[in-house]
C-alpha cells in the first residue's frame, strides 16, 4: 500500500524567530529619518555594521590605473592626465554612491510555508518590497541557508579533526561533513523592482531529515551600476520549521477492522452511514446522488443530504522508542516514518483516536490540528535510553485495551505494526 502525505495547511508549533515575522532590510523602518547632510557623508564613509564593499577584478583594475595616471599626471604636470585621473575617481565614487542608492528602501522577508517533509522539495519564498518613491532597484542576489538545528544543550567543544597514520590532518574531510549538513542556494533579481512595487522569489530544497529545520537569509549582493564594487549586506533574518518524516510504503497483511460498538450507533459528524444528520449548500466536488432536489427547490439553491458516520472505537498507536528494542539507526527512522504514515492514513479515514508515546498519556486526535502536533513531535522524537518507573505498568495496558495499534522490529531493516498482539502490516 502506497502511503500519500495528508494534506494538512495549518500552521504549524514553531514560529518565525527573530525578525522574520515581519519586514526586514533599509526600507522595512517605520518611521523615516529627517534628511541630513551629515547624516548621509557619514553613512556614505562609515556604512553600518554587517556592510561590506570590496572592488572586484575591474574594479581592481580601474584603482591600480587611477593610481598609475595619478603619479604620471603629478610628474609631469599633464592638464589632460588630471582630467582622466578625475573621471576614473568620479566613476568609483559614483559606483558607490548609486549603489547606495539602490539598496535604500528595499525590504524583505522569508515566506516558508508548512508542511515541510524529508525528502520532499519545500519552496522557501523570499519577499522583496521596493519603497522608493520614484527609483527602481535592479541586479540584486540573496543568498539563502537551510541547516539544521540541533537538539538539546550543545556538545562540549572537541576537535573534529583526526589525524591519519602519516601524521597529517584530514581537513577535507572535516569541512565535507560540516558541509553535507545544510544546503545552500542562491536567488537573482533578473528583472527590475519597481518603485512601490512588490514582487516574490522562490528557492526549491529538499530537506534530508526529519527534525528541526532553520531557513536563514545569509546575506545580500549587488555589483550595481558598473560592476566595480561588490556590496554585500549580512542579516539576521531566519526562520525554524518542523519537517515531518518522510511517508513510507507498506503493505496489510490482514484485516483488522475497528470494532463496532453494540447496537449499531451513529456518532454526530458527517460520514459514510445511512442516517441523515443535516443538509449543507452544494460545493464542488459533491456527488450529485446526495442533492436533496425537494429542499433545493423550497429555498431556491442547491443542497445535500450529509449522512452521519457510524461509531466505531478506531485505533489507538503505541509508540515505544527504547533504544533496547530499536537498534539500528536506520530501522528507528523507518519506524518513525511508519508510524507517521498510519497516524495519517488513519485520521483520513476518521479511524484515529488516540497517541501515545512511551510512558506519556495517550493524547486524543480530534482535528487536524492535533495530528499535526503529534507529526511534530515525531519529527524530533529519539530513541529512550533509560526507561522510565511506569514501564513496567504501561506494557499490560495494550492487552487490556482493544484496537491499540504497536509496532515491532521485523527482521533487520523492516517494521511490522500489530493490533492485538496480530500483525497487521510491515514495510
Amino acid at each position: 500500500m502506497s502511503a500519500a502525505p495528508a494534506a494538512l495547511t495549518s500552521p504549524q508549533v514553531a514560529p518565525p524567530s527573530g525578525p522574520a515575522a515581519g519586514w526586514s532590510g533599509p526600507g522595512a523602518r517605520s518611521k523615516r529619518r529627517r534628511f541630513t547632510w551629515n547624516a548621509l557623508l557619514w553613512a556614505l564613509i562609515f556604512p553600518q555594521r554587517g556592510q561590506r564593499i570590496l572592488p572586484t577584478l575591474s574594479g581592481t583594475l580601474l584603482i591600480a590605473l587611477s593610481l598609475g595616471i595619478g603619479m604620471a599626471a603629478y610628474n609631469s604636470a599633464n592638464n589632460i592626465l588630471f582630467i582622466t585621473l578625475s573621471l576614473l575617481l568620479a566613476c568609483l565614487i559614483l559606483s558607490g554612491v548609486l549603489s547606495w542608492l539602490n539598496f535604500r528602501g528595499v525590504a524583505w522577508r522569508l515566506e516558508l510555508a508548512p508542511p515541510l517533509r524529508a525528502g520532499h522539495e519545500a519552496v522557501v519564498g523570499l519577499g522583496l518590497r521596493n519603497g522608493k518613491p520614484f527609483l527602481p532597484t535592479y541586479g540584486l542576489w540573496f543568498e539563502l541557508l537551510a541547516r539544521p538545528v540541533e537538539e538539546g544543550p550543545p556538545p562540549p567543544p572537541k576537535s573534529t579533526i583526526t589525524g591519519n597514520d602519516l601524521g597529517d590532518l584530514d581537513v577535507r574531510a572535516a569541512w565535507k561533513q560540516a558541509a553535507l549538513a545544510e544546503q545552500r542556494g542562491q536567488l537573482f533579481l533578473r528583472e527590475r523592482l519597481d518603485p512601490r512595487g512588490e514582487l516574490r522569489l522562490d528557492w526549491l530544497f529538499k530537506p534530508t531529515k526529519r527534525g528541526r529545520l532553520s531557513v536563514e537569509l545569509a546575506g545580500i549582493g549587488s555589483q550595481f551600476p558598473f560592476g566595480f564594487l561588490r556590496k554585500h549586506l549580512t542579516t539576521e533574518l531566519r526562520e525554524e520549521r518542523f519537517v515531518w518524516p518522510a511517508p513510507v510504503d507498506y503493505r496489510r497483511l490482514a484485516e483488522a477492522g475497528a470494532r463496532r460498538t453494540a447496537g449499531g450507533e451513529r456518532a454526530a459528524r458527517a460520514g459514510q452511514g445511512l442516517d441523515l444528520l443535516a443538509l449543507r449548500r452544494y460545493a464542488s466536488g459533491d456527488s450529485h446522488r446526495l442533492i436533496h432536489w425537494k429542499a433545493s427547490a423550497r429555498s431556491r439553491t442547491l443542497l445535500v443530504r450529509q449522512f452521519a458516520a457510524e461509531t466505531t472505537e478506531g485505533f489507538s498507536i503505541w509508540l515505544r522508542t527504547d533504544a533496547a528494542i530499536w537498534t539500528r539507526p536506520e530501522q528507528f527512522e523507518r519506524l518513525v516514518s511508519f508510524c507517521a504514515t498510519l497516524a495519517e492514513d488513519l485520521f483520513r479515514a476518521g479511524q484515529l483516536t488516540a497517541l501515545a508515546i512511551d510512558d506519556e498519556a495517550p493524547l486524543p486526535v480530534r482535528r487536524v490540528r492535533d495530528l499535526e502536533q503529534l507529526l511534530d513531535r515525531l519529527a524530533i522524537i529519539q530513541p529512550r535510553k533509560e526507561l522510565g518507573p511506569g514501564h513496567a505498568v504501561l506494557a499490560a495496558e495494550p492487552k487490556a485495551k482493544r484496537n491499540v495499534l504497536t509496532f515491532a522490529p521485523d527482521g533487520a531493516h523492516a517494521v511490522a505494526a500489530y493490533v492485538d498482539g496480530e500483525k497487521t502490516a510491515t514495510t
